[in-house]
C-alpha cells in the first residue's frame, strides 16, 4: 500500500489509534535508550546515587520491574486519553439536538447512519402538524410532511397576495419543527416583527426569507428546499399543491364563506368544504411520497381547514388508498370553536369520509385522558368525546391513548403522540410479518402434500 493512500483523510479510527500508539512507543523507547546510556556511562555523585536507584526501581528484581512500569503507564495513558477526549468534546456534545452518545456518532460516521425504521408521511397543517413532527424527529424514522396551502390570513395571506406565491406560514412552522440547526436560527425564522406602523408589521422573518428565496431560486419548491438546507431539516417538507387555492365552506344555513381565516371566525355547523379551483393539481413529489410510505398520518390539526383541504387536492385521496402503508387518522384533543363544536371522534372521522370517501384510513388514534381538558370548558372548548365508537368499530380500528399535553391541554404532547404512533406501526409490522410467515408455511405444507 502506498504511503499516500494509507494516509488519506477519513474516519479510519483503528488506523490512527495504531499510528498514535506506535508514535508513543517509539518515543518511549528512544527516551529509555537515552536514560539507559546515561545510567551506564555517567557516574552519579554519592549523595544522589541512592535517589537514582530508588527512582529506577533497582530494588525490584527483573521482570517485575518492567511489568510494574508497563501497568502503571497503561493505566495513566488510558485515563489521560479518556479525560482529555471528554474535555475536548464536551462543549460540542452538549449542543446535540438528538442527544446521541459519542459511540453512536462515531459509528454513524464510520459505517454510515442506521437506516430509518419507517418512512412516515404526515399530512395536515397548522400547529397540529408541527406538534407531530417535533415528536417524530427524535426517533429513527424518515419523515415527509405534506402541508396544506389554503392559508390566507396574517403574514402568509399578505405575502400570498402581494407576490402571488403559495402561503409560506405552515411550511415555515414545519421546517422549524424539523430543524436541527442552532436554536437561535429557529428563533430567527419564527420571529415576528412588532406592529409599529411599518410595512413589516406582523410579518414573520421566516416567511420573508422563503419569499426572498423564491425570487432567487425561481420557484417555491426550490425555496423550500434551500430553506430546509439552511435549517438542517431532518426530513422533507412539501406542499400538497402549488396552485393558488382558496378554501371555501358551505354552512348548514346555506351561507358560503371563502377563505380559511374567515371560516375560523364564523359560527355555525359546516356542511361541506370545497376548494377554488375545485380540483387543483397535486404536487407530484407529494404523491410519490404517499405511495412509497410505510405509515400515512392524517392530522392532528383543524379538521375543516388543515386536514380535509389536502384530501380535496386532485389525486391525494386516491394515492392514499393505493398506498400499501398503514393509514392513521389522529383525532384532535379538543373541539375547535366555530369548526367542530360538539364533535366527537366519530363525527371527526365521518367528516373525513363525507369529503374523501370511505375506507381511507385503517385506524383512528384518539386521546382518552379527558381530565386536563375540563378547565377549558369555561371558554367553550371541550375534550373530543369518545361516545359512539361502536359505530365505526366495524370500519376502522380505534386506539385510545393518553396523548394530551398537561401544560397545554388543548394540544397533543409531541412525545406521547409520536410514541403511540410508532407502537401502532410496529405492532402492525409484526402482525404483517407473522401473516406472511403463516402464508409461506401453509404454501410449503401444501407443496409437500402435492409432492407426496
Amino acid at each position: 500500500m502506498k504511503l499516500r493512500t494509507w494516509l488519506r483523510p477519513g474516519m479510519f479510527v483503528k488506523r490512527w489509534i495504531l499510528l498514535l500508539a506506535l508514535g508513543v512507543v517509539t518515543t518511549s523507547l528512544g527516551l529509555a535508550m537515552g536514560l539507559a546510556w546515561i545510567y551506564r556511562n555517567y557516574a552519579f555523585p554519592q549523595e544522589v546515587s541512592g535517589f537514582v536507584q530508588a527512582v529506577t526501581l533497582q530494588f525490584i528484581p527483573h521482570p517485575y520491574r518492567e511489568a510494574l512500569m508497563i501497568s502503571v503507564g497503561s493505566v495513566l495513558t488510558i485515563v489521560g486519553f479518556w479525560q482529555l477526549s471528554r474535555s475536548l468534546l464536551a462543549p460540542f456534545l452538549d449542543q446535540r439536538a438528538d442527544r446521541r452518545g459519542l459511540t453512536e456518532i462515531l459509528q454513524a460516521h464510520r459505517f454510515g447512519p442506521e437506516p430509518p425504521e419507517l418512512h412516515i408521511v404526515a399530512i395536515g397543517g397548522g400547529t397540529g402538524l408541527s406538534t407531530l413532527l417535533r415528536g417524530l424527529k427524535t426517533h429513527n424514522v424518515a419523515i415527509t410532511a405534506i402541508v396544506t396551502m389554503g392559508d390566507d390570513g396574517g403574514s402568509s395571506g399578505r405575502l400570498r397576495q402581494d407576490f402571488n406565491i403559495p402561503p409560506p406560514g405552515d411550511i415555515r412552522n414545519c421546517l422549524v419543527a424539523l430543524a436541527d440547526a442552532e436554536p437561535l436560527m429557529s428563533e430567527l425564522f419564527q420571529y415576528r416583527f412588532p406592529s409599529v406602523g411599518s410595512a413589516l408589521d406582523g410579518h414573520s422573518f421566516g416567511n420573508l426569507f422563503i419569499v426572498a428565496m423564491t425570487q432567487i431560486t425561481g420557484s417555491f419548491e426550490g425555496a423550500v428546499a434551500e430553506s430546509s438546507r439552511v435549517l438542517a431539516v431532518r426530513g422533507r417538507v412539501m406542499p400538497s399543491t402549488l396552485e393558488n387555492i382558496t378554501v371555501c365552506a358551505e354552512f348548514e344555513d346555506g351561507r358560503v364563506v371563502r377563505g380559511e381565516s374567515l371560516i375560523a371566525q364564523e359560527r355555525g355547523r359546516i356542511r361541506r368544504i370545497f376548494l377554488d379551483p375545485e380540483h387543483p393539481e397535486a404536487y407530484e413529489p407529494a404523491l410519490l411520497a404517499i405511495l412509497s410510505a410505510d405509515v400515512i398520518v392524517l392530522g392532528p390539526g383543524s379538521l375543516f381547514t388543515s386536514v380535509i383541504p389536502n384530501l380535496l387536492v386532485d389525486g391525494v385521496a386516491r394515492a392514499i388508498r393505493m398506498s400499501p402503508a398503514l393509514k392513521v387518522y389522529v383525532c384532535n384533543v379538543t373541539t375547535q370553536r366555530g369548526e367542530t363544536d360538539g364533535f366527537g371522534v366519530v363525527e371527526h372521522l365521518e367528516a373525513i369520509e363525507c369529503h374523501a370517501g370511505d375506507d381511507l384510513v385503517d385506524c383512528v388514534l384518539a386521546n382518552e385522558n379527558l381530565e386536563p381538558t375540563r378547565a377549558l370548558e369555561a371558554i367553550g372548548v371541550y375534550g373530543v368525546a369518545l361516545d359512539g365508537l361502536e359505530r365505526i368499530g366495524d370500519r376502522v380500528e380505534v386506539f385510545l391513548r393518553d396523548l394530551v399535553n398537561p401544560e397545554q391541554p388543548w394540544r397533543h404532547d409531541p412525545a406521547k403522540l409520536a410514541q403511540a404512533l410508532l407502537e401502532i406501526a410496529r405492532a402492525r409490522k409484526r402482525s404483517d410479518a407473522v401473516g406472511v410467515q403463516r402464508v409461506l408455511l401453509e404454501q410449503a405444507a401444501l407443496t409437500r402434500g402435492v409432492m407426496r
